[in-house]
């Protein structure tokens, strides 16, 4: 089986966020995606070794934004490649928050949407969350990464973690 078929897929790069009391977390992953339009709302897929997941789960909430093609590989790797229980992701950016209190930075991101859990799902090693829009704003005009750019333009790797690894 060729692996590298799931490359083809067309998908963005995104951080999704959570707070939840003092307890935060953030990570990179490639699968948001509008569900509905009526009423509004959003999926993302998050790895259950994700201390992100954890605080999706407690507070049931997050926060989405689809990072830039301006951002750079120091960037990716302070949201996707290192963990929220060990380092904080938020030191020395700017942060802002989301109408739920969810953190985000602006830097690098197209827009930043605000979402309620309203389901989930256990898909084994991940969960789906899918949340109901309560508010949304456009950051910047800058093109939104995809997947391929990831790949072609910046070289990235597709980590262990991620929805759409393929082991070798």
């Amino acid at each position: 089986m060729d692996t590298k078929a799931m490359f083809k897929f067309s998908s963005g790069l995104y951080v999704v966020s959570a707070q939840e009391g003092d307890d935060y977390g953030a990570c990179v992953i490639n699968t948001g995606l509008q569900l509905t339009s009526t009423p509004l709302q959003v999926e993302v897929v998050v790895n259950k070794q994700n201390h992100t997941e954890g605080v999706i789960e407690k507070a049931g909430h997050f926060a989405l934004t689809a990072i830039t093609e301006e951002a750079d590989m120091p960037y990716i790797g302070r949201f996707g490649f290192r963990t929220s229980t060990d380092f904080d992701k938020f030191a020395d950016i700017e942060r802002a928050e989301t109408c739920l209190g969810d953190p985000y930075t602006p830097a690098c991101a197209a827009c930043v949407i605000a979402c309620e859990v309203v389901q989930k799902l256990d898909v084994g090693t991940h969960t789906v969350f899918v949340g109901e829009v309560k508010d949304a704003e456009v950051l910047s005009d800058a093109a939104p990464m995809t997947y391929a750019y990831y790949h072609s333009t910046l070289k990235g790797k597709t980590p262990p973690k991620a929805s759409s690894y393929v082991a070798e």
